[in-house]
Order: structure tokens, then sequence, then C-alpha cells
């Protein structure tokens, strides 16, 4: 019956000349990834109200770790990914070419990642009274003479690398990086258990003066509210990089990550049953200035993802209205009054 009635809803409102996407018709939500960092959970948001009050379709968020979500999306039980670093994990590696899922867009360009220390540890802080710890860190390979100024307050002996929360691609990435980099037996592997966890030990080393190391990325506001140096890395190299990504390999080989790209991450399924929101998904384009002063600004508000979302498509209807047609620009720009 529930069929036959949205059949004949389809039919009706073909021969108006409506003719709605095909989960009009529909109650099952759009499932989106629900991402558990800044960036990531406001681009979600930002996506979800264009497609809920511009196409009118229903959406909602499920969680998971960057793994788990990227095997849910290549079977089909989630359908977008809203921040999705393309290439980066062997799921998602393995899934796109099998044709399970697909990559849209290049949303944020200048986005980087890598491992990063405070400035006044090199050139220390006159203003704050804090005298440079590691005058002459330059690169990952420094960091073995340096152990003592990044030291693990639980392990004597060792310094402490800040990692990604388990469950994400990084944190694989990072903790073989430690062995290709000759720095497991220096220092401690530390995971904090979210984004949130590991944005909050950060600041609070940094607003205290205290020497930290750790992963970290862009776009996000921690990059934009304090001065910190990227440690350099050997170049990019494509066979080591696959050493990087295999939790398993006991051999991983030193490079710098993968480039950064980011996308929108969408199932198969969805690519063919949603082709407006395909289109839409690939014009879409985020500075990365205004987006990081987006972050920045719902980070220090405390402010919902959703309410930081609106506020950004309120506060920039000149990059979002680049994305859509014109009459779902206008159903948006009604929403957000």
């Amino acid at each position: 019956m529930k069929g036959f009635r949205a059949l004949l809803v389809s039919g009706l409102l073909t021969l108006a000349g409506l003719n709605p996407l095909p989960s009009a018709m529909a109650a099952e939500p759009i499932h989106f990834a629900d991402l558990n960092w800044e960036s990531g959970s406001l681009i979600t948001e930002i996506l979800r109200i264009v497609v809920e009050s511009g196409y009118g379709l229903p959406t909602d968020t499920l969680p998971g770790t960057t793994i788990t979500l990227e095997t849910a999306l290549a079977s089909n039980d989630i359908q977008v990914i809203g921040e999705e670093w393309a290439g980066r994990s062997p799921v998602w590696v393995k899934a796109e070419a099998e044709g399970k899922v697909m990559a849209l867009g290049d949303t944020v360009k200048g986005a980087t990642e890598g491992w990063w220390v405070p400035e006044y540890v090199i050139k220390g802080d006159p203003a704050r009274g804090l005298k440079p710890l590691a005058p002459e860190l330059r690169s990952v390979a420094d960091l073995a003479r340096y152990k003592e100024v990044f030291r693990d307050p639980e392990t004597p002996g060792k310094g402490r690398f800040l990692n990604s929360p388990i469950g994400w691609t990084s944190e694989i990435v990072n903790q073989q990086k430690l062995k290709a980099y000759g720095l497991q037996d220096s220092y401690v592997n530390f995971r904090s258990g979210s984004g949130a966890a590991l944005d909050a030990e950060i600041s609070s080393a940094i607003r205290r003066g205290k020497p930290i190391l750790f992963y970290y990325w862009s776009p996000t506001p921690l990059l934009g509210r304090f001065k910190l140096v990227q440690l350099q890395e050997p170049p990019f190299d494509a066979e080591a990089w696959k050493t990087l990504t295999d939790a398993d390999n006991p051999n991983p080989r030193p490079s710098r990550s993968l480039a950064s790209r980011l996308s929108i991450g969408v199932s198969a399924p969805f690519q063919k049953q949603y082709p407006q929101l395909v289109e839409f998904f690939a014009r879409v384009d985020l500075p990365i200035d205004p987006l990081n002063q987006a972050l920045a600004q719902m980070s220090e508000s405390h402010s919902a993802p959703r309410d930081a979302a609106r506020a950004f498509l309120k506060q920039h209807p000149e990059l979002w209205r680049a994305w859509v047609p014109q009459d779902i620009a206008a159903k948006v720009t009604a929403a957000l009054m």
C-alpha cells in the first residue's frame, strides 16, 4: 500500500509538471555522516540546510569513526560524508576502485595537515617570559634530540606525541610515522578520546606556555588562533604513503602526508538517485579564510554546528548561491529569514 501511494503521488506530481526528486515521495531521509571534528560538523550542517530547505528532502546524521563511516558509505548505509579527505584510507581507496563511492568537488582549497609545535617552543616569547626550548627544531628528524622538551608526565625518559583520536585515518598514519621516523622508542603515542579533547589539551598547553607536540590540520579555528609551526617532513612518496596507511605494515617508510583534497563523499546509489544534489555538491567551494573565521566564531561562542551553519549561510550568500540554481537559492534564503 505504501508503495502504491508513493507511485500515485509521483504520477500526480508528474502530471502537474512538478517532476519531484526521487526521494521527495519517500519518508526515508538521506543519511549524512555525523563527523566529530569542527570543520566536518560545520560543513555537514551547511549541506543539510541547503538540501532540506532548498530541495525539500529530509536528512539525518549517523555517528561513527572515519573508517566505519567510509565502510557504511560503501554499503550505502549512509549516503553522504560532508568532509571526505579522499584517497587517504585503504577503505576509501578500495571502495572507490570498486565504484561504490565517489568524491565530489574540491570543497576546501589550501587544507593541510601535519605535526606542529607552538612557535614559542622554537623562538620563545619575551612578552610572556618564555625562553626558546628547542631553538634548532625544524623537522621531524630533529625530534629525537628534544624528547625531554616534550616530556611525557606519565612515562619518564620519553616525550609525548599527541596523536589523532582512535578511529581516525590520521591516527594510523601518525602511529606508522612514529616508526618510520625512528621515534617509537622516544615518544609515547598519546591519543585523545575525541576531536574536542584534542583541541582542549592543545589549547590548555598553549595558554600555559607549555611545550607540546601534536598532529593537527586545517581548516580549523586553532591554526588561526595561535602561532604554530609545522615541522618539515620528507617529500611525498606514493609508495611510502601506502606503508603509512597500512596499520599492519611492519616497516613503514617516511613521507609527508598525501596532499590534502577535501571533497564530499557519496555512495554510488546516491549518485544515481540524486543527480541534482550531485551537481550541487560538485560546485561547493569554501574559501579557507571565511571558513576558518566561521569555525573560530563557532568555537568561541560555543555555538551548535547547526546554528553556526545558518550564520555562515546568512553572512556569505555570495558564496553558496553560486552552488545551486536560482530557484533553490531563493528557497534557502527564505528559510534563513
